[in-house]
This record gives C-alpha cells, sequence and structure tokens, in this order.
C-alpha cells in the first residue's frame, strides 16, 4: 500500500480491491448465509441497522477511522472511492456526533459510492432515504462534526465487532451486514451458494410434511433427553 501521513493521522491510497466476478459470486446470498458460511463469523453486531428500508447491497470495503467527533478522513475518502464501494467508518464509539448527513450523501452518490456503514451515528434521516442512498448506523442524532482530524484512510478498522481490512467484500441486507475476507472471497461464495441450496431443500421438505428434521431426535437421544 502506498500511505501518506503518520500512524494515527495518515492516508493509504492503493489496495486489492475485489473483481467483479469476486462479487457477483455473493449476487444470490443472504448476509446471513454468509455469515453461516465462515462459522457464523463476520457477521457485524445488531445495533448496526439500515437507516431506511434499502435495498441489498454488495461493494468492496472502503475504510475510515475518524477521531471521535470528527469528520475529516470521511470527506477525504468520500474523494478517494471507486463506483462501487462502500465507506465504512469507526467513529472511535461516538454516539452523540453524526460524521455523515445530506451533504456527504449528496458527494458519495456523485462519487458512485454503494453504501454507507458508520458504527456511530448519522443524521439527516429523511434525506438519506429520498436520495435513496443505503446507510447503516447505530442510530440518528443532529450534532455534527469537526473536521480537524486526526484519522486514517485505508487502513484495517473495527465496525460492528468484526475487523474490516479496505477491499474486504461486503454483504449488507435488511438483516445486517457481513463482512469477508478479501483473500477468502471464492471459498466465501461458493460456500454460501450450498448453504442456499441447502436452505431451499430444506424449505421444500417442509413443504413436503417433513417439519422436524430427523436428526434433532437423534441428537436428543444421544444426548439421553429422549428414548
Amino acid at each position: 500500500m502506498t500511505a501518506f501521513g503518520t500512524p494515527g493521522f495518515r492516508i493509504r491510497t492503493k489496495w486489492a480491491r475485489p473483481s467483479s466476478a469476486q462479487l457477483s459470486g455473493f449476487e444470490s446470498t443472504a448476509s446471513s448465509q454468509v455469515a453461516d458460511s465462515m462459522g457464523r463469523l463476520g457477521a457485524m453486531d445488531s445495533g448496526i441497522r439500515p437507516i431506511w428500508a434499502s435495498p441489498r447491497v454488495i461493494g468492496s470495503a472502503l475504510t475510515v477511522w475518524c477521531h471521535s467527533g470528527d469528520n475529516l478522513m470521511v470527506h477525504k475518502a468520500i474523494g478517494m472511492a471507486q463506483r462501487g464501494d462502500i465507506l465504512i467508518v469507526n467513529t472511535q464509539n461516538n454516539v452523540t456526533n453524526s460524521p455523515f448527513g445530506e451533504l456527504l450523501a449528496t458527494s458519495a452518490l456523485a462519487m458512485g459510492i454503494a453504501a454507507v456503514i458508520v458504527d456511530g451515528t448519522v443524521r439527516d434521516g429523511s434525506s438519506l432515504e429520498r436520495l435513496r442512498l443505503p446507510v447503516y448506523a447505530r442510530a440518528l442524532c443532529p450534532n455534527g462534526c469537526n473536521r480537524d482530524g486526526a484519522g486514517e484512510v485505508g487502513t484495517t478498522i473495527a465496525c460492528g465487532g468484526v475487523a474490516v481490512q479496505p477491499g474486504d467484500v461486503i454483504v449488507a441486507d435488511g438483516d445486517g451486514i457481513t463482512v469477508v475476507p478479501l483473500d477468502d472471497a471464492a471459498d466465501v461464495a461458493r460456500r454460501a451458494v450450498n448453504k442456499l441450496k441447502q436452505e431451499e431443500k430444506r424449505l421444500e421438505e417442509i413443504r413436503c410434511g417433513v417439519v422436524t428434521r430427523p436428526e434433532i431426535d437423534e441428537h436428543l437421544r444421544r444426548m439421553k433427553v429422549i428414548e
């Protein structure tokens, strides 16, 4: 990676991004199926929710680490974005200052950003819905931010209890957000598709009257709960 600045106040400008083929491997699968395919790891915690009933999105992580109450690096990251990126923001657990709102959303759309995920709050909720930009956050709060720094762009961050590296695959839908390490993308996509097929098969079994799976009772017998 090419980096400018010093630790804690630094911008990285180059990293590997997923190919269109790698992203398309997740087109048919939900965030839950993707998380299940990684041992039920990789899903952000339930506090980060869609601000409006936005469509499902898949994209490449563009990571931002902000100083608490500051969004200088959010501004910088938006200007660096490539079409289809998903902006991922760590706010140092700040839930009283919103680093993102209508003005930045308008800029993000102009740069082709596919979605924004903030481990913190955002503002201008009705405008975000009107703009049709998928935004995930912990809550809404009207307070804005300073633009002084410090912070980093393009570094590994924590978001929703999950490590996110720039270029990781992000799958976000109504259930929440799952992060797939770029190196694992092809394998996880294959496993998620297999998981989808298994669930479709099970749904058909239920429709045909097999409401309880036989292995449930088998497991209970092994545990000596039933005979």
